[in-house]
């Protein structure tokens, strides 16, 4: 009985991970244009991993950077002079609170932050927001949240009603449980189009293998050359380790930030 046990633990395993590189091949590396994407779990040393990155085919969503300031990793147009419209470009992605991490495609991130700072929720605090208003696309918010004390992980996916473009859907998505070595996605689009197909579904299980750097390398390397532009990885390790990745594609300031 015991073998028989130990067998389906490891069967199971396996079906896992072999359903998460399928789904890294099928979504990123076969896939034109997922748009922004968000992925949180745990690498193999069972570290926490947030992924953000952005992709754009617009002149103006492709002259963006990420830059890390005071604790805050925000967007800021590579080229100031070249902003066309920078109310959904611009924004601060990835921000702390006490022990929480949260991570979104857009100002949702301060909505959330300060909802907690006042004593609201994350559910309460996105019930604030709506999809992005960019007709015809109607792209979701994305966001995510690590609760460190709880040891659990949020996503949420704010997208437009099927019935009105004025009213939105909201799914939440809670976790407890990510084995090492996997963590959760979620982007803005299926792929490619005109306009853009928004993301359906629940996310999906990707693999998290290696470090900050290691698996930055290895994300942006399947991002599509044409549209990627910028990606950043975050390695918060049991030791109090905090570690921070940044590749850019039109900023010569790549580099690891402790």
């Amino acid at each position: 009985m015991i073998c028989t046990a130990n067998n389906l633990n490891f069967t199971n395993t396996e079906l896992t991970r072999e359903t998460a590189g399928q789904n890294f091949k099928n979504h990123l590396v076969e896939n034109v244009y997922p748009g922004r994407g968000i992925v949180i779990g745990r690498n193999h040393e069972n570290s926490w991993i947030v992924i953000y990155w952005i992709m754009g085919r617009s002149s103006n969503s492709r002259n963006r950077i990420f830059r890390h300031e005071n604790g805050i990793l925000l967007t800021e147009a590579a080229d100031p002079s070249l902003v066309e419209d920078p109310s959904l470009i611009i924004y601060n992605a990835m921000r702390d609170v006490d022990d929480c991490v949260v991570v979104t495609n857009g100002s949702q991130t301060d909505t959330i932050c300060e909802g907690f700072m006042q004593g609201e929720s994350f559910y309460d605090s996105l019930h604030k927001e709506k999809h992005e208003p960019d007709v015809p696309n109607f792209t979701p918010r994305i966001s995510g949240l690590i609760e460190q004390k709880k040891s659990s992980v949020t996503l949420a996916k704010i997208s437009k009603s099927d019935f009105s473009a004025e009213q939105s859907v909201y799914h939440f998505y809670r976790y407890n449980e990510i084995g090492a070595g996997f963590g959760y996605c979620l982007t803005t689009y299926m792929g490619d189009g005109n306009p853009l197909p928004p993301f359906k579904g629940d996310p999906i299980l990707l693999p998290l293998e290696g470090d900050a750097e290691q698996i930055a390398e290895k994300y942006w390397e399947v991002l599509n050359q044409d549209n990627r532009i910028s990606l950043v990885v975050r390695e918060l390790t049991f030791s109090g380790k905090d570690s921070l990745k940044i590749i850019n594609r039109f900023d010569a300031r790549d580099g690891e930030i402790i």
